[in-house]
């Protein structure tokens, strides 16, 4: 069931919670994303945390309110909020209930409501301060499954390999993906380390060298989070597949081009890939994501329209989502001299050429079993223009198959970012902090957004 835009959107609610009614904060009442938190001063101990929705500098603890009894009503039929015990069944409780907790939560924390911010004793256990805390998405993610969502993004590179055929035949009929590893998942704020591994020979019919990564890159992804899930056997149907959804999140695909290029033919992506993949600490959800919810891709009269199962009237009309998607570097030079991060590129999830809806569908139209709490990757987020491109291999590319007429480049034509510290990159040096930034803008409506996605580069162990 889609959803609505309601009275939870509501421009004008305000919380008691002042710092939730910041203009420029990414997390006012109109947003509530959900994350596990912890209490930094008692990880060195037995950790204590638990389930709880971010609000302005605060975290929202949900069990203390459904021990005072303030939830009870939160129920979808005679399923209630109270028979969730771990994350995945909570996560696969449904939009319909998703909905009813959404909206009471909004109702206890909306400015003119008493019943939590009356009890000063409840209120000090379910509002926690955000800087002694520890906040993670909803994990661990059962599976990964990376997507190739961008016609931008697929064009550019293939025009860097293959000039003459950028675009493979298949790619305007079906979601391209691949199976990622899952347990290599890590957490905002976690040092990413240089991956060691196999790179192509200097010349043909050489012998390939094997060591640190000399081509690292970051792909601006977004996550979709699986709610509920399907039978092993039974398809996800257009019309069912919002329902489920849970929410999306923000996602570095960390890449070793040089290992990618020597070892993704004839399987595709393997170790250049799995190393690490990182992801914000919160799930927005889908209602929080309604006002913002526009048009599928509008494809060019040659392109051939989905296949009926990778098409419904809803798809068409709100199966894109305008998220703006930006990418910042700091170096370690500039870190050390106070510097301000750089921005990379800005674009548009509204841009992808297939949509989330049609990932899940197609993933599941062979019927796999998708189950609470999978990750779907959109693959790097790429638009029209150069500015809008989502990773460092397109960005420093000389190349523009979209300029009139197209300008041809070889791949390993470059030109490099410049930092105010004179440095220069073409890819990912040690030290560098790549920071991944999403939010949604509309007029009418609060701005709502996804937090930070951060990760430093650090030397490779030998």
């Amino acid at each position: 069931m889609p959803y609505d835009i309601n009275e939870t959107h509501d421009p004008k609610l305000e919380s008691w919670v002042e710092s939730a009614n910041d203009p420029e904060t990414d997390f006012p009442i109109q947003n509530l994303p959900w994350c596990v938190y912890f209490i930094e001063e008692s990880l060195d101990f037995e950790p204590i945390g638990g389930l709880g929705v971010r609000l302005g500098e605060s975290v929202v603890a949900i069990e203390p309110l459904i021990e005072a009894h303030l939830l009870d009503g939160v129920r979808a039929g005679d399923v209630s909020l109270l028979d969730f015990g771990t994350l995945p069944e909570f996560q696969a409780l449904g939009s319909t209930l998703h909905r009813t907790l959404r909206a009471r939560l909004v109702e206890l924390l909306t400015a003119d409501n008493t019943e939590l911010r009356g009890n000063r004793g409840l209120r000090n256990a379910a509002l926690l301060p955000i800087d002694q805390l520890l906040t993670l998405p909803l994990a661990p993610f059962p599976n990964y499954t990376d997507f190739y969502a961008s016609l931008h993004h697929a064009t550019n590179v293939g025009s860097m390999f293959r000039p003459d055929n950028p675009i493979l035949p298949n790619y305007k009929h079906i979601p391209i993906g691949y199976h990622g590893r899952a347990s290599s998942i890590v957490p905002s704020g976690t040092p990413i380390r240089r991956p060691v591994g196999q790179q192509a020979p200097a010349e043909e019919g050489g012998t390939p060298g094997f060591g640190p990564c000399k081509l690292l890159d970051y792909e601006l992804e977004l996550g979709v989070i699986v709610g509920r899930g399907n039978e092993l056997g039974v398809p996800i149907s257009m019309e069912d597949v919002e329902d489920h959804i849970f929410g999306m999140c923000i996602l570095n695909d960390w890449s070793a081009r040089d290992m990618q290029k020597w070892e993704y033919q004839p399987l595709g992506p393997f170790l250049a890939k799995s190393f690490a993949s990182t992801v914000s600490s919160y799930i927005v959800t889908m209602e929080a994501l309604a006002p913002f919810r526009t048009p599928a891709f509008e494809r060019a009269a040659s392109d051939p329209q989905p296949l009926p199962y990778l098409d419904s009237k809803y798809n068409r009309t709100h199966g894109g989502v305008d998220i703006t998607v930006e990418a910042y570097l700091t170096s370690a030079d500039m870190r050390k001299r106070s510097m301000a991060p750089v921005q990379l590129s800005k674009g548009s999830f509204k841009d992808m050429y297939w949509t989330i809806g049609q990932m899940l569908a197609h993933h599941a139209s062979n019927g796999c079993n998708m189950q609470p709490g999978d990750l779907l990757g959109s693959g790097t987020i790429s638009g029209p223009k150069r500015e809008n491109r989502g990773c460092l291999l397109e960005l420093t590319w000389d190349g523009d198959p979209m300029a009139t007429p197209p300008i041809a480049a070889p791949g390993t034509q470059r030109t490099p970012i410049k930092l105010p510290t004179g440095e220069e990159r073409k890819f990912l040096a040690d030290g560098d902090e790549i920071i991944l930034k999403a939010y949604c803008e509309r007029d009418g409506f609060r701005r709502i957004g996804f937090g930070e996605c951060r990760g430093i580069i650090e030397p490779a162990r030998r």
